[in-house]
């Protein structure tokens, strides 16, 4: 059943799930930067309807995940499931490590930009791989394989508008290294989609459809 799945891709699944949760971890979650997609989505709910993440979140991931194994093909799902998966082994090794700039706080403008470049460089290396670590790279894979628009742009557009009905309840001047760093880490998984080299990586995105069916 396996056959199909290519283990360089795998590994590179991996790699870019470390750089995303190293990111996440030592720069998001002590600087105070917040996220478009889902996970801005579940906070806007929590806040004016009470719905809590744990819901939420699961609801719009699961659908955003179903959605990318209708469009993508199976192989879609079990490149996911390994990001996914080496994403939560990741971050709770560097959980227990500590963090690595624990007053990153004090420079929003650095942590946007590196923020920005561990998101961008880990999600990038996944969805090139084939896998999404989120449900936001789920959709945006999706979207992108159903409209022919570049992922930058879905990404783009999925992340302002979440931002903006953000303004909501969180002041502008909080949001603004967000939405900093939301449009550079759109950009540069654009980017590197289309400048990296083809690898087996970028053969199982496109044998995603055929991945158990022959």
């Amino acid at each position: 059943m396996f056959s199909r799945i290519h283990w360089r891709a795998c590994g590179l699944t991996l790699l870019g799930s470390g750089i995303l949760a190293f990111g996440l971890f030592n720069i998001h979650a002590f600087s105070g930067i917040t996220e478009g997609g889902v996970l801005g989505m579940t906070l806007l709910l929590y806040h004016w309807f009470h719905i809590s993440p744990s819901i939420s979140g699961f609801i719009m991931n699961f659908s955003c995940y179903f959605l990318g194994w209708k469009v993508l093909g199976k192989g879609f799902i079990v490149y996911s499931a390994i990001a996914g998966g080496g994403f939560s082994i990741f971050y709770t090794i560097f959980e227990h490590i500590g963090p690595f700039w624990p007053h990153l706080a004090d420079y929003p403008l650095i942590a946007s930009i590196l923020g920005a470049i561990f998101v961008g460089v880990g999600v990038g290396i996944s969805v090139r791989a084939g896998g999404a670590p989120g449900g936001d790279d789920a959709l945006a894979m999706s979207l992108s394989k159903l409209s022919g628009c570049s992922i930058q742009w879905i990404y783009f557009i999925s992340d302002i508008v979440v931002l903006l009905l953000s303004l909501s309840y969180i002041p502008l001047h909080h949001l603004v290294f967000s939405l900093l760093t939301v449009i550079l880490s759109g950009q540069i998984i654009g980017l590197m989609q289309k400048n990296i080299k083809k690898t087996y990586s970028s053969a199982a995105v496109r044998s995603s459809r055929s991945v158990f069916m022959g």
